[in-house]
């Protein structure tokens, strides 16, 4: 190995960096390349180093490059995010937002890094069971206050037609 790979190496000894020299990386989206639609992946990582738009689904890693831009709905295994992403990303293992990354979305997972430096706008929901959905607490009260509303409104009517 040269002496500027290996300081590279040592540099982003990030995960995403890893994949590619261990040959797990089985499909990528080049810089200036530009897609849309859905992207279903059957098996492996999906790297993105250009823009995608559309829908994402892989049952491994998504690994968006420093240069990568998605707009997308991301369901993934794990998420590692060096470049900007605006949608939601439901990961059942791990999220991961490297430094200078921006993502605008609300992001769905078990386990959350966040380096500093990092741009996010959003919510963000982590639960230990990534199959328990949970409901808003305002949802379970809903019912309950339109039943008052409505109890308010017919009050408000019989007042006026007396």
């Amino acid at each position: 190995m040269k002496k500027n790979q290996a300081k590279g190496a040592a540099r982003f000894g990030k995960e995403g960096e890893k994949m590619i020299t261990e040959g797990k990386m089985n499909s990528i989206i080049g810089q200036g390349c530009t897609v849309k639609g859905t992207i279903d992946v059957k098996d492996g990582t999906l790297r993105i180093d250009g823009e995608f738009e559309g829908t994402i689904n892989c049952p491994g890693t998504l690994v968006v490059g420093k240069d990568g831009s998605v707009k997308a709905d991301v369901a993934v295994t794990s998420a590692i995010i060096g470049g900007k992403v605006k949608g939601n990303i439901d990961a059942r293992e791990k999220i991961e937002l490297q430094a200078g990354s921006r993502l605008e979305g609300d992001i769905k997972t078990i386990r959350l890094v966040i380096d500093e430096g990092v741009f996010f706008e959003g919510s963000c929901k982590m639960s230990p069971d990534a199959n328990v959905r949970r409901q808003p607490v305002a949802a379970q009260h809903e019912p309950q206050v339109q039943e008052e509303k409505s109890k308010e409104k017919k009050e408000h009517m019989n007042a006026w037609s007396r």
